[in-house]
């Protein structure tokens, strides 16, 4: 009969103390060691025995039951790897918590966050220490991410329609993404840069001069990732309309058009829905409120403005327009398709995951 071991003791840990794994465990950069401990935690506490959690891992019974008993023993500060031989540590696990705490939980005076050289004067310890420190967790509070979780309260099914269409679109339909890039600025530098050179990046001056602005109107083709565009200097619902007008004109005609739109005022006038009512072939999806990620037309206007915008000079608003009109004409001839990967569920789960952030 095999030997039974010492059965492992239960390891149980607070929602706080889960959800401070979890957030570690987020960081996308965060050490594949010291995430491997975090899901060793993890698991323990969920109940798994230590053996099936080790092969889910692919680690070694020793292992799984190192970090239990480290975790059990010091909580969070245990998942740090321990002291080596050489000169003793100055730095105390207890200073480590202190300047954790500190940066996640406060801010300085004078200051809305903390920078190495202040969480250095203010704790006593060294910039460089203060800095790795927060390495090792991950912690940069230079930095600041956006975030807008939607409203709509038909959140759910929107996503569902619109990734639906993207994943499977209909048999013998256009799928088109429509939406207009407003106020795109005629700037031109007020001197000549100089090109680039070996060694030495190009150049512009830091002041420009404004010439006026247009708006693009473009519709995005998801199948072949072709574009049908149109300027205009004003974004009302008339502009709108003859735009839908071009749509038309460019579309074959007898054939189910599906339109992707954002929630803007000019997408829904009396006028416009009339439009639709009298065209029925069309069939308008709108995205969620504060979700404009999920149409695609999105990624033609960040590329047109990386790759062509943003770094040309224009002297007038006409001259801005032909060049727009240029870069539209050569993105068509080589146009590809922007490939939609993540399904709606995915993306549920991870709105979900966003919005239990701040409850």
């Amino acid at each position: 009969m095999a030997k039974r071991g010492r059965p492992a003791s239960t390891l149980t840990i607070t929602d706080q103390e889960r959800a401070e794994l979890l957030a570690h465990l987020a960081i996308r950069k965060a050490p594949a060691d010291e995430k491997l401990r975090i899901r060793i935690v993890l698991g323990c506490a969920d109940g798994e025995p230590g053996p099936r959690l080790a092969h889910r891992l692919k680690t070694t019974n020793q292992t799984v039951s190192k970090w239990r008993r480290r975790y059990q023993a010091y909580r969070f500060a245990g998942l740090s790897d321990a002291p080596r031989a050489g000169r003793p540590r100055t730095v105390l696990d207890e200073h480590v918590q202190a300047i954790v705490d500190k940066v996640r939980q406060s801010t300085p005076k004078g200051a809305t966050h903390w920078s190495v050289r202040a969480m250095a004067k203010e704790t006593g310890v060294s910039a460089p220490t203060v800095q790795r420190i927060w390495h090792a967790f991950g912690l940069k509070p230079h930095l600041q991410e956006t975030f807008k979780l939607s409203t709509d309260p038909h959140f759910v099914d929107k996503v569902r329609d619109v990734v639906g269409l993207y994943m499977a679109p209909p048999d013998r339909a256009l799928v088109l993404c429509v939406d207009e890039k407003s106020q795109i600025q005629a700037l031109n530098r007020t001197q000549p840069g100089l090109p680039l050179t070996f060694g030495k990046p190009a150049t512009r001056t830091h002041d420009y001069t404004r010439h006026g602005t247009t708006s693009l109107f473009a519709a995005l083709d998801v199948a072949t990732g072709k574009v049908i565009g149109q300027l205009r200097r004003r974004h009302r619902s008339a502009e709108f309309l003859q735009f839908l007008n071009t749509i038309d004109a460019s579309v074959p005609a007898g054939q189910d058009i599906h339109l992707i739109m954002d929630n803007y005022g000019t997408h829904k006038t009396e006028k416009v829905r009339a439009w639709f009512a009298a065209h029925p072939r069309y069939h308008v999806h709108f995205t969620p409120t504060s979700a404009s990620w999920l149409n695609l037309v999105e990624r033609f206007f960040g590329q047109i403005s990386e790759k062509w915008i943003k770094r040309n000079t224009h002297t007038s608003v006409a001259d801005l327009e032909r060049s727009i009109r240029q870069y539209i004409e050569h993105h068509n001839i080589t146009a590809k398709p922007f490939v939609w990967h993540k399904t709606a569920d995915a993306i549920l789960a991870s709105v979900t995951r966003a919005a239990a952030k701040f409850r």
